[in-house]
């Protein structure tokens, strides 16, 4: 997040505090809120590109690119064009960490599937601790969630004693997500500094997206990562926005328009996030 240092009117503070107490926000979100308005920079906006039951089929293909995931948003995951790793979005920036555990600043142009991605405002920042394992992890988030019917971004930096991460190898094309996730690399690091850049999705987003808790990790060295499988660490900083605009891009590529995506394929997408 940046700072912003300004003199207005007293009109306008007075304005802007009345507005901070009535709503129950901090000042900071409703300067945001109104510069967001008046640029037409969308905040509190979750863009997905694709769906997860296209990934579960086997669609994967490039669909989109960096440049343009990034022009939607600044926090937020997905993966790359042919399954090649794990993406995460942090500060502005796309990191890609492939199967082999190498962790790359992704070019523009790199071609992606599926991601999802938003313009971090946080509305609330705490530090929590300590966190034994993910059940764990979920369980302090929980306590930050107003409601189960909207999305949230949640941010974690700090210390950890442990973080267990995996990272999807480029698969046969064609290859059902489920298949390929039994030959993913899985890494595990100790005493290390990072952030987990997460997602949390109501459940009747399982139709087209990650229902629960979506956590990937990069290392403040940015030579470690992926998608989160456990973790440990005794205190973390915890920030959170509650997101309640959702769009959604769909591909135009004649495997997606092709493929038929009537199954329920909640289950195969939930055994592809675990460890194996």
């Amino acid at each position: 997040m940046a700072g912003l240092s300004t003199t207005i009117p007293a009109s306008l503070k007075t304005a802007l505090d009345a507005e901070a107490m009535r709503t129950g926000r901090d000042v900071s979100s409703v300067v945001t809120s109104a510069l967001s308005e008046f640029f037409g920079l969308p905040v509190h906006t979750l863009f997905q590109v694709s769906i997860s039951g296209a990934l579960v089929a086997g669609v994967y293909d490039r669909e989109v690119n960096v440049r343009s995931i990034l022009e939607h948003g600044d926090f937020g995951l997905g993966t790359f064009a042919h399954l090649d790793g794990e993406m995460v979005v942090l500060d502005g920036r796309a990191y890609q960490v492939q199967g082999s555990g190498r962790v790359l600043e992704a070019k523009p142009d790199a071609g992606a599937p599926f991601a999802v991605v938003t313009r971090f405002v946080p509305r609330l920042q705490i530090d929590i601790g300590p966190v034994a394992s993910f059940s764990d992890l979920e369980a302090f988030c929980d306590q930050y969630r107003s409601s189960g019917n909207i999305f949230y971004a949640m941010r974690l930096d700090g210390h950890f004693q442990r973080v267990r991460t995996r990272a999807v190898n480029p698969p046969q094309p064609g290859t059902r997500l489920v298949d390929a996730a039994r030959a993913q690399s899985e890494f595990s690091f100790e005493g290390i500094d990072g952030t987990l850049v997460g997602l949390w999705s109501p459940g009747f987003s399982s139709a087209f997206s990650v229902a629960g808790y979506h956590f990937h990790f990069l290392s403040d060295d940015r030579c470690h990562g992926g998608h989160v499988l456990d973790i440990a660490a005794t205190s973390l900083r915890l920030s959170v926005e509650p997101l309640t605009d959702f769009r959604l891009a769909l591909p135009e590529s004649e495997a997606f328009l092709k493929a038929d995506l009537r199954k329920n394929t909640a289950e195969e997408l939930a055994y592809a996030e675990q460890a194996h």
